[in-house]
């Protein structure tokens, strides 16, 4: 794998839209959190286009990220926000670019797409965290100092829980693996396309939002299906935000349906754990050696290689 240059406290940022565009005041708000901490923060061309909801046409925001990653001035990028689009820059990308620049880049939700197809297209090291509206509300300590550590090169980082979150053990075990994974739409979406998320002894971990239990079970029956379960080592399910039912109740939660779909698997599977749409967002280095040990119920999850480089 090729890992990006370690994050430093005077690096610069460059903060790009690739799928909605970010309203302007939290863009000013959120990006002062981290001129505050002491980087400098480049607004790329994207964050001031519209398209309908998109930043930009699909071309636009390919353009953008283009520029970032060819600019030698620039040490990491990071994602304003998600939403959707992504499947439309994806074919825009020009992957050698980014192969022959590597850097950090971040981010969640619809940013799934990105990060396992540049990962997958290029072996550059990319990373299933924070953006810009992470942080719209409030600062949130925790997902910084997270980040923090994974981009400045720490290993064995054990994630703990944040407090008010509990991770929950679905069924024990110790198991090892590159971590691969994020929100299940944007997986399933790239089934069947050479982005195709290769599964093969990795530790999955997938997360959504607002869904209904009964399409959270049919994403599930659908990965299942499609093999993307059948020879991983351990499975991670995020926080599931906002997820509801309907007028005849289904009458099983998120951990029950997991088990009932996966149980049979002889793997560790943990659920509820600090990664996704809610408040609380761990760094994940994608495609990094990890390791889940259920007997240590604090902290089951380390990410035990470093992601970056430091010299």
């Amino acid at each position: 794998m090729i890992k990006p240059k370690a994050l430093e406290k005077n690096s610069t940022i460059g903060i790009i839209s690739p799928s909605y565009w970010l309203e302007e005041k939290i863009l000013i708000k959120t990006a002062k959190f981290f001129t505050d901490l002491g980087y400098n923060i480049k607004i790329g061309a994207s964050n001031n286009l519209k398209w309908g909801p998109f930043a930009g046409t699909p071309q636009e925001r390919a353009d953008d990220l283009h520029r970032m990653f060819a600019d030698p001035n620039i040490d990491a990028i990071m994602c304003a926000r998600g939403g959707y689009g992504a499947n439309r820059v994806l074919p825009l990308l020009d992957y050698d670019l980014i192969r022959k620049n590597p850097k950090i880049f971040i981010g969640y939700s619809d940013i799934t797409a990105y990060l396992s197809s540049i990962t997958q297209q290029t072996n550059l090291v990319t990373f299933h965290g924070p953006m810009l509206t992470t942080y719209k509300n409030s600062w949130v300590d925790y997902n910084y100092k997270l980040m923090n550590r994974v981009l400045t090169g720490d290993n064995n980082i054990n994630i703990k829980e944040p407090g008010t979150l509990k991770t929950r053990i679905l069924k024990e075990g110790n198991a090892s693996g590159p971590i691969w994974g994020g929100n299940m739409c944007l997986l399933i979406n790239r089934l069947g396309t050479r982005d195709t998320l290769k599964t093969n002894g990795i530790i999955l971990f997938i997360e959504d939002i607002d869904e209904y239990l009964y399409s959270f079970e049919r994403m599930i029956v659908q990965m299942r299906t499609a093999g993307m379960f059948d020879n991983i080592n351990g499975l991670i399910i995020g926080e599931l935000e906002d997820m509801k039912d309907q007028e005849i109740k289904f009458n099983r939660n998120t951990d029950q349906i997991i088990l009932d779909i996966c149980g049979d698997l002889d793997i560790p599977i943990i659920s509820n754990f600090p990664c996704g749409h809610g408040k609380y967002q761990a760094t994940l280095p994608i495609s990094i050696k990890t390791n889940i040990d259920t007997s240590n119920p604090d902290a089951p999850f380390t990410i035990t290689e470093s992601a970056v480089t430091k010299d």
